[in-house]
């Protein structure tokens, strides 16, 4: 008596964890949503001096339908400031962002900036890369003296 009551409650609990696995339909892609179309989605710096200039565009243009908006722009670390319009920008209109990246931190940097929008994605992650080369100057910011000779 107590297996069949069990094998009745399972059933139960079967039943009803089934029914409770409602399938959804995913929400229909708008045909009209804005669309990011970049010029490219990675800049190398290359090879570059200490403290050179860190600034550098990412172009795009709306190749959708709808205004975009841009609600976020994030760079990956502190060193990587990106900058986004804060205005829509229409259909066919072009726009940049902005990015800084701290050029005095010596060595290889891997970054990316990440957008959120409205577009047809709504999170877009832009990449940045190169190499910062070491300060030439000493530290202290002197630049070497040779010695000079001294008369006994």
């Amino acid at each position: 008596m107590k297996k069949t009551i069990f094998t009745i409650g399972l059933m139960m609990c079967i039943a009803i964890g089934a029914n409770a696995q409602e399938t959804t339909t995913p929400n229909p892609v708008n045909p009209n949503a804005p669309k990011f179309k970049f010029v490219t989605e990675e800049i190398d710096y290359g090879t570059i001096e200490h403290n050179a200039d860190g600034n550098r565009e990412f172009k795009f243009t709306n190749v959708g339908k709808e205004p975009l908006i841009i609600t976020n722009a994030a760079g990956s670390c502190g060193c990587t400031v990106p900058t986004a319009p804060k205005e829509p920008i229409k259909p066919g209109e072009s726009a940049v962002i902005k990015v800084h990246y701290a050029t005095d931190r010596v060595g290889h940097f891997d970054k990316t900036v990440t957008l959120t929008s409205n577009a047809d994605t709504p999170s877009k992650v832009l990449k940045i890369t190169g190499t910062v080369k070491p300060d030439p100057t000493p530290e202290g910011g002197a630049t070497p003296v040779a010695p000079t000779e001294q008369k006994h």
